[in-house]
């Protein structure tokens, strides 16, 4: 299989360019978060139900600024300048970051995730994408932006240093069409699981101001707690079967090639321990006695499993799987 160096490098440039364009929108996202007038506790009470209502599916002006159907939009503010901004910047992000993986997967003839490098870039990618269909969604989320950024560019950069690798030929162990089905579907489950993660997190804080005015007065800004609990739990509908699947295929592919569907190597471990740490977050979440905090941390438990999974179980422990860092 040929390798072309020179492709693989310029898809290094895009990876840079992307992870520089998500700094500066982190930027702005940031200052668009701090132009942003704290609410009063009259005005946060009254927010409530139409945070509820956002949630439950209005995307109208008038449930978004409290004015009436008829009235004219208030002028843009200083905030929403910026955060508008960050949006146009993520966009192009976005388009950097997806050019990269297309021209990776060119220069090495393969799809692009074969490699801790490139597994990590497309969970990122997986992730501003779910960011961006939410934005389209809810553009009241907006200002959100400065935590989704945070964790995808903490990745990509770790990504670019401590886990690059240049453009090769996969190991013949990984030449199979299963690395297309089964990582791909990883990949995919482990992007949306990400922006689960960030608005459950979200989701303590935000419960945690609202409990106790005194603390934590910047999440004051955030989204009602009704909104990120929403947020959470539907990612992580959307997510849940799609890494059911990853786990069904990664079995499957190890019947293939080590002769056995299961034999509890570390990475096979951990992923089932996910699983089961998602499936009792959404029995929970939709049980009516475990809805708000004790659901929200059973969703941070198991995206801390998944970092675990990615970095700890790849990197340190020895496994089948430690030859590629993915599956």
């Amino acid at each position: 299989m040929v390798v072309d160096a020179q492709l693989g490098q310029f898809g290094d440039l895009l990876f840079e360019s992307a992870l520089g364009v998500y700094v500066l929108a982190m930027i702005l996202h940031a200052v668009e978060h701090a132009l942003l007038r704290r609410p009063t506790r009259a005005e946060e009470s009254a927010r409530e139900p139409v945070g509820a209502a956002v949630g439950g599916g209005s995307t109208g002006t008038a449930d978004l600024t409290g004015t009436g159907a008829d009235s004219a939009p208030p002028p843009r503010s200083r905030a929403e300048r910026f955060g508008r901004m960050g949006v146009s910047l993520t966009v192009l992000g976005f388009g950097l970051h997806l050019a990269m993986l297309v021209v990776r997967g060119f220069a090495a003839g393969r799809v692009p995730w074969g490699n801790m490098y490139e597994f990590t870039a497309a969970i990122c990618l997986v992730a501003v994408g779910a960011w961006l269909v939410v934005l389209h969604r809810r553009p009241e989320l907006r200002r959100l932006g400065v935590f989704v950024l945070l964790p995808v560019i903490i990745l990509m950069f770790l990504g670019g240093t401590v886990l690059y690798t240049q453009t090769a030929p996969v190991v013949p162990a990984l030449r199979s069409y299963w690395l297309a089905i089964h990582v791909s579907a990883a990949v995919i489950a482990s992007g949306i699981l990400l922006l689960a993660g960030v608005s459950s997190v979200l989701y303590l804080l935000r419960a945690a101001h609202e409990s106790t005015p005194s603390r934590l007065a910047w999440a004051a800004r955030l989204p009602g707690a009704d909104v990120l609990d929403r947020v959470a739990y539907r990612a992580t509908a959307l997510a849940f079967p799609i890494w059911t699947f990853a786990v069904i295929t990664g079995a499957i592919w190890a019947e293939a090639a080590w002769g056995r569907y299961w034999g509890w190597d570390p990475k096979e471990t951990t992923a089932l321990v996910a699983w089961v740490v998602y499936a009792c977050y959404l029995h929970a979440r939709s049980t009516a006695g475990w809805r708000g905090r004790r659901a929200a941390v059973i969703n941070v438990v198991g995206f801390a499993v998944m970092v675990f999974n990615l970095f700890f179980v790849n990197l340190v422990v020895t496994g089948l799987h430690s030859y590629a860092g993915v599956g």
